[in-house]
């Protein structure tokens, strides 16, 4: 389904994507991904790991990297000089550049970069400390702002490369509880629309946005709260969220077909991102509403994410 430029998945098109995935498009080439230990991230890497490709895989832990680059040999067509393990810190400004130079000097090129590394959060704006929200724009906008600047120059000598960052539904919208995450998505859209028409005359550059909504993962698990050193450390049920294998898959076929913003959802949310498109006023009335029942939730201790969410999609089933 394509809506103003920008394409949308959802469960109905399942017959369809396959068709769509031109996977000889992404083959050969040298794909880095950040978040690469968990999540969307771990996922991407064992998928891609099945292309021939190059890869690059990125994230503070260490050892949990090194369990994908297992996986991936195990489970995919690469070999071991084919995976660089390169632990990076998206705070940490200072090493992005130095990090560049270490792909560049193992592979020769970046061709995919994959902004996917990230935090979300949890909490009332009126009950969070400032140094969350910092530590939100430090880590999902700057870190990402930053790597990107730092390979930006390579592609533009070479007048192509893809860059992918997975932004978020709530980059889109609003959702309650995560007033500085929806923040630093709504920036990180923002930036890149605009570093899109300032590479306007380099058309072998593409930039696409993805925008999961609700998907299988930790997020939620390592999710900020009120304080930076206190995460939520949920375990709630997550049944009612798109699987995270047919989420990259749906990623892959965008960034295969050079597709500039994407939104992956199941419905029904994926019709909330196409009210605040198209029929802001109902959009904000439906949120508005849902928040109050979100908020109660929250307050007394029920997941707010699991209790709301399934609910909605119960109703909609």
């Amino acid at each position: 389904m394509r809506a103003s430029g920008v394409y949308t998945f959802h469960r109905e098109m399942s017959p369809v994507y396959h068709q769509d995935f031109k996977e000889w498009e992404l083959t050969d080439m040298v794909v880095w991904v950040t978040g690469a230990s968990s999540g969307i991230g771990e996922e991407l890497a064992y998928q891609l790991s099945k292309l021939g490709i190059s890869l690059v895989l990125s994230a503070r832990r260490v050892h949990e990297l090194e369990r994908v680059k297992r996986k991936c040999l195990e489970n995919g067509n690469l070999k071991e000089k084919d995976i660089l393990i390169l632990p990076l810190d998206l705070t940490n400004r200072s090493s992005h550049e130095m990090a560049t130079k270490a792909v560049l000097q193992e592979f020769g090129r970046i061709d995919i970069l994959v902004n996917n590394g990230g935090v979300s959060q949890r909490a009332l704006c009126v009950d969070t400390s400032l140094d969350v929200f910092k530590e939100l724009i430090e880590l999902n906008y700057l870190g990402t702002v930053s790597l990107t600047k730092c390979v930006l120059p390579h592609m533009i000598e070479r007048k192509q490369g893809k860059i992918v960052t997975v932004n978020s539904m709530v980059g889109i919208i609003a959702a309650p509880l995560s007033t500085g995450y929806c923040a630093s998505k709504h920036a990180l859209r923002g930036f890149f629309n605009t570093l899109r028409s300032e590479l306007a005359t380099y058309p072998g550059i593409t930039i696409s946005n993805i925008c999961p909504g609700p998907v299988q993962s930790n997020i939620v698990k390592n999710a900020l709260t009120e304080e930076v050193t206190k995460p939520t450390g949920s375990t709630a049920d997550q049944s009612y969220k798109m699987a995270t294998s047919r989420c990259v898959r749906l990623m892959l076929v965008a960034m295969a077909n050079d597709l500039k913003e994407v939104w992956i959802s199941d419905q029904p949310f994926l019709l909330m991102i196409y009210l605040w498109q198209y029929m802001p006023t109902l959009a904000w009335w439906l949120t508005n509403k849902a928040a109050k029942r979100r908020i109660e939730n929250f307050k007394s201790g029920v997941d707010a994410d699991s209790s709301y969410f399934r609910s909605v999609k119960k109703k909609h089933d």
